[in-house]
């Protein structure tokens, strides 16, 4: 990766089909930590890039919102600011915290506890469907599917509706890549889809409650009022994309660094039962290739980060692949160490009301996946290019060819 020059930066979602920027990342975390960038459409953002700044501004909700222009780059439709602001990651406190109170039991350490030994034995299934020796597509096949079964499990989705929920969530997300949303209303489409198949799972569980957060959705209250059906339908959708959609990236990013790192594979599939390891090992791929590469924040009111002024209305986005690889925080950056400590990443946000509720889940999957893979099969190679998604906020793998043995 060859560094550019600062008025060749350049972090939109082309770059990132190409390669993830790191080479940019370091040059403007030198030279320019709050870098102004241009939009071709639209009014341009800071690039905040600084591991310190993205924890400063992830902490202070009331200068910088992500209510008032949303989570996205680009500045959205009124109709879109209205829907996202009834989005978990769309919301400024307090009303984002009497929302997340709602199904902050069922992200609890003491549920994903609980949750362990499934887990476990899910990973363990789809380990044992790997023929060794044989090609497979990696995210289809392994990377997707324990995510989408662990987060239907718990929403209350019965197993039969989970290829429609990886289509779903593919045509919402992936609105900047060609190869998940053909057309600019498929997006819309796929919305209609699943906020039908909400609502006749919010039916069910009006008359039939269960121990699912669908159910406590239906019959829950926020400041003594029931949530409307279209507050369901945009909880629903937040939790099933974030449950499945990131962890998924996660997991092809991790299978990624394994197959092309020799040494690194054969300490981890060594120790496969070292669960100190595994445990530290886990924090580094959650360092080395986080799911989401940003989410923008608005400024309240004039303001400024390192002597650069803000003013109200303007957008920073903070982008955590940088602050991942930040010197000031990590020695030696670039380099992956499976037993790296401390290891404070901002892979789930920089602290604050929006750190990820999906957290403890995450690492519980990650760590159950691989190592369940290793044990079976020890040895990975790639049998051809992996092929990265088209998305400036999305940092996803969308075809990796592997073979296990």
């Amino acid at each position: 990766m060859t560094a550019p020059a600062l008025n060749e930066v350049n972090l939109l979602e082309d770059t990132w089909a190409r390669e993830v920027p790191h080479a940019q990342f370091k040059l403007l975390r030198r030279e320019d930590p709050v870098h102004w960038h241009e939009l071709p459409d639209g009014e341009g953002f800071y690039a905040i890039t600084k591991h310190e700044d993205i924890i400063k501004l992830s902490r202070d909700p009331e200068l910088w919102s992500v209510e008032k222009g949303s989570f996205f780059i680009r500045d959205q439709t009124d109709q879109s600011l209205e829907n996202l602001a009834l989005t978990l990651v769309g919301m400024d406190p307090p009303k984002h915290s009497r929302f997340r109170k709602l199904v902050n039991a069922a992200f609890a350490p003491r549920m994903i506890r609980k949750l362990t030994e499934d887990i476990k034995r899910r990973a363990d299934l789809l380990a044992e469907k790997i023929e060794p020796g044989a090609e497979l597509e990696f995210v289809e096949t392994i990377a997707s599917r324990l995510p989408l079964e662990v987060i239907c499990e718990m929403m209350g989705i019965p197993p039969e509706d989970e290829d429609h929920i990886i289509d779903w969530s593919n045509r919402m997300v992936g609105f900047q890549d060609p190869d998940f949303r053909t057309t600019p209303e498929d997006g819309t489409v796929a919305a209609a889809e699943i906020y039908l198949r909400c609502n006749q799972l919010a039916e069910e569980r009006q008359s039939d409650p269960r121990d699912d957060i669908v159910s406590a959705l239906v019959h829950g209250e926020v400041d003594g009022e029931k949530l409307t059906t279209h507050e369901i339908n945009m909880f629903f959708v937040t939790l099933i994309v974030a449950g499945n959609e990131t962890t998924r990236n996660l997991l092809s990013g991790a299978l990624l660094e394994i197959a092309q790192n020799d040494a690194l594979r054969e300490d981890l599939a060594r120790n496969v039962e070292d669960d100190a390891l595994w445990r530290s090992a886990t924090e580094e791929f959650l360092r080395w290739n986080g799911s989401i590469h940003n989410f923008r924040r608005t400024a309240t009111r004039d303001t400024e980060v390192r002597g650069v002024k803000i003013r109200e209305g303007q957008k920073a986005v903070l982008f955590y692949t940088s602050g991942n690889r930040d010197e000031d925080i990590f020695e030696n950056p670039d380099v992956f160490d499976p037993r790296r400590a401390p290891n404070d990443h901002v892979t789930f946000g920089g602290g604050g009301p929006h750190f990820c509720l999906g957290s403890g889940l995450a690492r519980t999957e990650i760590n159950a996946q691989l190592r369940a893979i290793l044990r079976r099969c020890p040895n990975v190679e790639l049998t051809g290019e992996h092929r990265r998604m088209r998305s400036d906020f999305i940092n996803g793998i969308k075809h990796l060819p592997v073979r296990f043995s």
